[in-house]
C-alpha cells in the first residue's frame, strides 16, 4: 500500500511491501544526488545501500545516559575530586544579591 508523505520541496512516496518499506523521493536537488553518488562510491556501496545506511544511522535510537554515566563524567572532569560546598556557596551568593535589590 503506497501513501504520499508531504515534504518541504515535494512529496515522498512510501510503499510498504511485506514489512519492508520502499521510499521514493521526488525533486532531489542535483547536488544532493551527486553527493550521494560520490559518498556511495567512496564507501564501495550502491547509492541505494548508501541511502539506507544514512537513514538507518540518522534514525537509530540514541543511547540512554544513566546516572552512573553522569557521575563518571563529573569524576573525569574534576579528576576524581569534585568541588564541595558549591550549592551552599551559590545560595549564599544569591541571598547577598537579593539583599541589595530594590
Amino acid at each position: 500500500m503506497a501513501r504520499r508523505v508531504p515534504g518541504l520541496d515535494g512529496d515522498a512516496v512510501i510503499d510498504d511491501n511485506d514489512g519492508m518499506a520502499t521510499l521514493s523521493i521526488r525533486n532531489l536537488p542535483e547536488e544532493v544526488h551527486v553527493g550521494l553518488r560520490v559518498r556511495a562510491a567512496r564507501a564501495g556501496r550502491s547509492m541505494e545501500a548508501e541511502a539506507r545506511a544514512i537513514l538507518a544511522e540518522a534514525c537509530a535510537p540514541e543511547p540512554r545516559v544513566t546516572g552512573a554515566d553522569l557521575q563518571d563524567t563529573i569524576a573525569r572532569l574534576y579528576g576524581g575530586a569534585p568541588p564541595s560546598g558549591v550549592v551552599a556557596d551559590l545560595i549564599a551568593e544569591r541571598r547577598e544579591e537579593a539583599a541589595h535589590e530594590p
